[in-house]
């Protein structure tokens, strides 16, 4: 029985994981990838204390400083969580049952899709949805990046030193993103970006060949292509708090304490998935929601033990 499992290995789970051992919570960190989705950027530059680093290397530095306590972070998918009579949960992977006293959910989110014909017959063949795991496959070709936030602009940069030539197709009149990677984009000369477009189909044989945009570009309608990256945004994985009773907002998000509390006794939530820090989903905000739920889980326990 521990004295609390927690569900995600990013930034939130692994910062909850080190106040926890401070505070001598017996814990478990259930994650199917250590350091989640920050795995997946390429550069960080507003990490305090840290002028520049890879997304790889902090999520590394992270792991390891939890892992620096003694946790065990297994690399495991969990299916469901069940509160029991007594109050505490068991939660349920392939294969194994572990019990805890409280739980903190930090599953972050996943990429949203284009939703358009062609997107999951070439999902492997040209369509990504992580630059920096498969942009060294595109080197010296040309690549489609979608989307106009920070993470589609971040993209761009990052693949125009790999690819001879990268499209960004924004559906607005402009970009979103923060200025400064903007400033970044816009300075490649072997990047072009179509305002005010979407993509209608992704075409090809045995993969990705051209796609078909919803306006003209050069006098045609189809944008010969080697890659698509999507980078339109991200989904919340709240199904386990949604059937633990938890309150989600109208996108999906749990509604969240200033104590990163759900709602739902003996369960806390971090991270990206929530909808605290003002919704400023950050590595910086995700890690500070997980250290404030653990501090909250210490008072629970302390609590619940006198």
């Amino acid at each position: 029985m521990y004295d609390l499992i927690i569900i995600g290995a990013g930034p939130a789970g692994l910062s909850a994981s080190v106040y926890a051992s401070r505070y001598d919570i017996k814990h478990v960190i259930l994650g199917e990838v250590a350091g989640g989705l920050l795995t997946q950027t390429f550069d960080v530059g507003n990490w305090i204390g840290t002028e520049a680093i890879s997304g790889q290397q902090l999520a590394t530095n992270m792991s390891n400083h939890a892992k620096s306590y003694g946790v065990e972070i297994l690399p495991v998918t969990v299916d469901a969580i069940e509160k029991k009579d007594d109050g505490t949960f068991e939660v349920k992977t392939e294969g194994k049952m572990f019990q805890a006293k409280t739980i903190l959910i930090a599953t972050g989110t996943a990429h949203r899709h284009l939703g358009v014909p062609g997107e999951k017959e070439f999902s492997g063949k040209g369509v990504s949805f992580c630059p920096t795991c498969d942009g060294f496959f595109f080197k010296g070709k040309t690549v489609t990046v979608v989307g106009g936030g920070d993470s589609a602009t971040e993209a761009g940069v990052y693949l125009a030193d790999i690819c001879a030539k990268v499209y960004v197709i924004v559906r607005d009149k402009e970009m979103i993103a923060e200025k400064f990677w903007q400033k970044l984009l816009f300075a490649k000369e072997n990047v072009t970006v179509l305002f005010e477009t979407n993509v209608k189909e992704i075409r090809g044989g045995q993969k990705l060949e051209t796609l078909l945009l919803d306006r003209p570009f050069e006098g045609s309608d189809e944008l010969k292509t080697d890659g698509l990256f999507a980078e339109i945004g991200l989904l919340p994985n709240t199904k386990l708090l949604a059937d633990l009773g938890a309150k989600l907002d109208a996108f999906g998000y749990v509604e969240t304490a200033p104590d990163q509390s759900v709602g739902v006794v003996g369960v806390w939530a971090a991270g990206d998935i929530t909808t605290n820090s003002h919704q400023f989903r950050q590595i910086i905000t995700a890690a500070s929601e997980g250290s404030i739920a653990a501090k909250s889980v210490l008072e629970y326990l302390q609590k619940t033990t006198e």
